[in-house]
């Protein structure tokens, strides 16, 4: 599948298949996913793998109860890591890792799609009780958590906005 294609067929999925999934192709993803930019490259990103049915329940609890992340077979958590962005200080504490991790997570989107499997983003959560839930030490900040599985049916097209009318030249 070449990169427009898995561009075009990624979707939000929100509903799994009781499937395993392989630990090795998640390694595979975390793998490729680390491929993505990196402010400086200091790679200010780490990776939790949870598949674990007590937390992935804990973590859908403290995700405002969005149970689909319970659900899925495997949930990626993308963190920043605020150890490996001295060089930049408060620029790369507050704004770079985050990119970083965000360039990361869309990898892991696309790759699931590769592999024929589904995904979303999910980034409405309480930090400090996912923190507690991983066990998180202070300099790690989670971004995203991934629930990833085989997609349960079909998903549906989102409508967008014309580019038109997001694309500015210079000036607004």
């Amino acid at each position: 599948m070449d990169v427009k294609e898995a561009i075009q067929k990624r979707q939000s999925v929100r509903s799994f298949l009781g499937k395993k999934l392989s630990l090795e192709v998640i390694h595979e993803i975390i793998k490729y996913a680390h491929l993505a930019p990196s402010a400086g490259n200091l790679q200010a990103r780490d990776f939790i793998i949870v598949d674990d049915e007590e937390q992935k329940r804990r973590l859908s609890r403290a995700s405002l109860n969005q149970m689909f992340i319970a659900e899925a077979p495997v949930n990626i958590v993308v963190c920043a890591n605020l150890n490996r962005v001295s060089p930049y200080g408060i620029r790369g504490e507050e704004l770079y890792c985050i990119q970083d991790s965000a360039a990361a997570v869309e990898h892991i989107l696309l790759l699931a799609v590769d592999n024929g499997l589904g995904a979303c983003w999910v980034g409405a959560f309480n930090e400090n009780e996912v923190s507690n839930i991983l066990e998180l030490p202070q300099h790690i900040r989670p971004v995203a958590i991934i629930p990833i599985g085989y997609p349960l049916g079909k998903t549906t097209n989102t409508s967008r906005i014309d580019t038109k009318i997001l694309t500015h030249y210079n000036k607004w």
